[in-house]
């Protein structure tokens, strides 16, 4: 057995190997050439499963470039930027800033926020459970003093280029049409029948629901826009999970 130091060494040096030509240098065998060829199958499997876990978080971005590329692509992004958990809820956060970098694709200058809205829905997803209020909850003498709690997988989700229209106009059953030229506001969130919505917004509704957000009264954040918008969404959606009066929370 491997004094602990020697493990530690060996381990890293197999994490690093993963994303190199050779094999550990730790690993020996009598068959180099049989070792060597063994850790290429491994990593390409790791490779590989890494590859479509980010294309599954990812798909638009993946539509956009094409199989081919995305994938070679993927592999310089997992090469810099490789899980640090077994549970990959959080990785792939830092793969807008990546496109926003990549040289290859800086001639598409919105791919960075399609993948942050890519990201937002994936967080949405995974947000945790509240139950919506009763449909008489607004039912209230001064509805201008209520506040609204929001449900945890709201996402206020704003990019200067048309990127919420390019997500929609790659979703199933959609067709393509002339994009506008941004900014893009959306509503981001999981509904209680788990399917996570891409609702876009004008901006005075994104004002109205970025100050409900905040903890603001109806009254307060109405003086930013028209509240029926913002009060619809969430009310069709079982976006409100509690209200309250008084002062700030």
């Amino acid at each position: 057995m491997l004094p602990e130091q020697s493990h530690a060494a060996l381990q890293h040096s197999f994490h690093v190997a993963l994303w190199q030509e050779d094999p550990p240098a730790g690993l020996t065998a009598p068959d180099r050439a049989e070792v060597a060829q063994r850790f290429k199958v491994y990593r390409n499997n790791v490779q590989h499963s890494l590859t479509r876990a980010l294309a599954a978080r990812f798909p638009v971005i993946e539509q956009l470039l094409g199989a081919m590329f995305f994938s070679a692509m993927a592999r310089v992004f997992i090469a810099g930027s490789p899980p640090e958990d077994p549970v990959l809820l959080r990785w792939g956060e830092t793969f807008a800033g990546f496109l926003d970098q990549f040289p290859p694709v800086a001639h598409l200058p919105f791919l960075g926020d399609v993948a942050r809205l890519e990201y937002a829905r994936g967080r949405a997803h995974h947000a945790a459970d509240a139950d919506p209020v009763e449909a008489d909850a607004l039912a209230v003498p001064d509805l201008a003093a209520l506040r609204l709690v929001l449900h945890p997988s709201v996402d206020l989700f704003v990019a200067h280029l048309p990127a919420v229209q390019i997500w929609q106009s790659h979703q199933p059953g959609m067709t393509r049409k002339q994009l506008g030229t941004g900014p893009d506001h959306a509503l981001i969130a999981r509904q209680p029948d788990f399917t996570v919505i891409v609702e876009a917004i004008d901006p005075d509704t994104f004002a109205v629901l970025s100050a409900l957000r905040d903890g603001q009264t109806l009254g307060q954040a109405a003086q930013l826009g028209d509240p029926t918008p913002a009060l619809t969404l969430l009310l069709q959606h079982g976006l409100i999970t509690d209200t309250q009066t008084g002062g700030p929370q």
